[in-house]
């Protein structure tokens, strides 16, 4: 297989930046499609070539299969890369990219389909003794019969989406007096989001922590996986920090779901960047839940700990190379955490919230890590998700990581829109998280709005940003009334020397 010379980025914002940067320094070419709410947005300024693919919806535009196809034809374009969310995880798209005689930067779409499907995704790791969460291996829709097997399996229990993925499509289930009415909301609600209605049943493991171990796959059958991320603290079932390693597994815990992440990628012959990840009880007793077959928002950290350029080694395996690394090569170097800055406020249920960046201001420093695809005066579009960055520390333990993420917090200005920084702070300065005894359920356990500083109001937060750009303006006012001076001495040393 070719070396790969053009690369199109199918997705937008800080993901589409963290590729082209890693094709760059490959020499790769990069091609950025855009919709029309983000012609100024910055991974269209920093591609060597942009195209617009539609109307700000996503459906109309990121989404839209046949124009990302027709663009890499007309720009002769050797491959895509999917980043996450939108087309990374659709087999179909994988598959038409691929009968076109563009390379997919991503797994085969057999294997996508494979784990795509919480159901199938179980009956290929149950044939590689991977441990699953007690349960039905199998959908079901017979709620009468749905209610006998919960009451044989125990609760509380779990009725979860066979298509389904980030929260929707779920209930938990603890008293079988509601269990019907619960099980006809979770189908409801899958039919809804993913256009199936399949569910099944699993026991729901309490005090669960989400722990996710990184793997890469060559497509001549080598697999190595790259350790764990803690990702336990979530809000409506999506991660907001994540860190690495993991402060609670012991080195032999580690070995094992390390060997469980491979055999989980071998049992679909995958190949690329992967995740595998499992829950797990109190008692380090850790159960598989699923496969994310594509780049993680959160990959950054394992980056760090390990030195591993995930994209770079992503291009490699989509030009047929085998793993530059072996399993005997990767230790854990240090630990990193990552906060994700979403442009919600965590005093209003986290709702989205949509405005103008008045003032924008990156951490900077030792150890500090910004992935981000906006600047100052840029606006938050109300059509994609609200991630504005993610924000990522690195040192050589954990209590100096989280010491100097409560540093670069401190640092990030943001006026124009309420943003999660405070409540990750708020995390990070929790004793549960410090002492590294929490779970999913954080947030239910310990926090509260009113545990958050009051709010700057609205008249504050504009005094504040009218500032920002007055001083802005004035600075730009000098620099310009320099450089006209420096120009005209220029001009008069010049002619003088004629």
């Amino acid at each position: 297989m070719p070396d790969i010379k053009k690369i199109l980025v199918a997705n937008r914002g800080e993901i589409a930046l963290r590729v082209m940067r890693s094709a760059r320094e490959l020499g790769i070419k990069t091609v950025a499609i855009y919709s029309e709410a983000d012609r100024n947005a910055l991974h269209v300024r920093y591609a060597d070539e942009a195209v617009c693919v539609g109307p700000p919806a996503s459906s109309e535009s990121y989404l839209r299969i046949d124009k990302i196809i027709e663009t890499c034809k007309k720009l002769k374009v050797d491959a895509i890369h999917p980043g996450y969310g939108f087309l990374s995880e659709n087999a179909d798209f994988a598959r038409q990219v691929e009968k076109e005689g563009i390379i997919f930067i991503g797994p085969s779409a057999e294997s996508i389909e494979i784990m795509g499907d919480k159901l199938s995704a179980k009956a290929a790791v149950l044939k590689r003794n991977v441990p699953l969460v007690p349960g039905l291996d199998k959908a079901i829709t017979d709620i009468k019969l749905a209610k006998e097997k919960a009451d044989e399996i125990g609760y509380p229990i779990l009725i979860k989406a066979s298509a389904g993925g980030g929260g929707k499509g779920m209930r938990i289930v603890e008293d079988p007096a509601d269990f019907e009415s619960q099980m006809d909301r979770a189908v409801s609600e899958a039919k809804n989001a993913f256009g199936n209605g399949a569910v099944f049943l699993e026991k729901f493991v309490t005090s669960p922590r989400h722990i996710e171990i990184q793997i890469l796959g060559d497509q001549k059958g080598s697999v190595v996986h790259l350790f764990e991320r803690e990702c336990s603290i979530q809000r409506r079932h999506q991660k907001v920090i994540e860190e690495a390693p993991s402060s609670v597994l012991t080195p032999e815990i580690r070995e094992q779901m390390g060997q469980a992440a491979i055999d989980v990628a071998k049992s679909c012959n995958y190949y690329g960047a992967g995740t595998v990840e499992f829950i797990v009880d109190n008692k380090l007793d850790f159960y598989f839940l699923e496969m994310n077959t594509r780049l993680q928002v959160e990959h950054p950290v394992t980056e760090q700990i390990t030195g591993v350029d995930l994209v770079k080694e992503q291009i490699r395996i989509a030009e047929g190379k085998a793993l530059s690394i072996k399993q005997e090569d990767l230790t854990i170097k240090g630990h990193a955490v990552e906060v994700r800055v979403y442009a919600e406020d965590p005093q209003n249920n986290f709702l989205p919230d949509i405005g103008k960046l008045k003032v924008y201001k990156r951490p900077q420093g030792t150890g500090v890590r910004v992935d981000d695809g906006f600047e100052q005066g840029m606006d938050i579009p109300i059509h994609y998700d609200p991630m504005i960055a993610k924000l990522i520390t690195y040192a050589d333990n954990r209590e100096e990581a989280i010491s100097r993420m409560l540093r670069a917090i401190d640092e990030y200005e943001i006026v124009g829109i309420q943003t999660t920084l405070s409540f990750c702070k708020y995390v990070l300065k929790h004793e549960a998280f410090r002492s590294g005894d929490f779970d999913t359920k954080f947030i239910e356990k310990y926090f509260q709005p009113s545990d958050l500083d009051e709010k700057v109001s609205d008249v504050e937060s504009e005094i504040a940003a009218a500032l920002a750009v007055k001083l802005w303006s004035e600075r730009q006012k000098k620099q310009t009334a320099q450089e006209e001076n420096d120009n005209k001495k220029a001009s008069l040393w010049k002619k003088n020397r004629l």
